[in-house]
């Protein structure tokens, strides 16, 4: 599958390379991609890298997703899956940049044609794409209007190592709030833990 990722920041190389692994052809986008020709990766425009993507993915700092997709333009990303894993946040970490709702929300409000799912915002960049090495990959939330496009991030989530009982799907877009406003207790827990990787783990009453 050809994936596009619009970012070129540790998120976004992760999983460039995550899925590169499981056999996907990936391209990074970039407003200079002249200046990242280090990267090990290749790397397009952002016009030019949803141009190739069945898959685009949103792993740009939330606070400016929305100008950059709207500079690609809608038409060009109608049809086209969106998987969006930023969280706007200030410069100093103390405020969302959509306090009463959030950035998958106000993506797929903008851009009606192209589903969006919310996923892997709730973790380090290292466990999106290594969740074994925690010893069990705990769980990964899916929020999203578009049944098909949150079963066609589920497979290419277990590309990734997530098998689809760690994969939890919470609902619509709307629940994207509860993903990207976990950002501070993640902050906190990784304050008592003194480390970024980890994951929480859904653990629900036997049945």
């Amino acid at each position: 599958m050809r994936i596009g990722l619009l970012g070129t920041g540790n998120v976004s190389r992760a999983l460039a390379h995550g899925w590169k692994g499981a056999g996907h052809d990936v391209l990074l986008g970039s407003r200079h991609p002249e200046d990242r020709t280090d990267l090990g990766l290749p790397v397009a425009s952002p016009d030019d890298t949803a141009a190739h993507a069945e898959v685009l993915v949103n792993a740009t700092p939330g606070a400016v997703s929305l100008a950059l997709l709207h500079s690609i333009g809608a038409p060009a990303l109608a049809g086209t899956l969106l998987i969006d894993v930023g969280v706007g946040l200030s410069d100093d970490f103390t405020q969302l940049s959509h306090p009463n709702s959030s950035l998958g929300e106000q993506i797929q409000q903008a851009f009606p044609l192209t589903p969006v799912v919310k996923t892997l915002c709730t973790m380090d960049s290292t466990v999106m794409v290594a969740p074994g090495r925690l010893g069990r990959p705990g769980t990964v939330f899916l929020s999203g209007d578009d049944a098909e496009a949150k079963r066609a991030t589920g497979r290419l989530l277990t590309d990734l190592g997530w098998p689809p009982s760690s994969q939890l799907d919470i609902g619509g877009i709307t629940t994207s709030r509860g993903q990207e406003h976990f950002a501070f207790l993640f902050m906190g827990i990784a304050g008592g833990l003194g480390t970024h990787v980890f994951n929480i783990d859904v653990v629900a009453e036997p049945r």
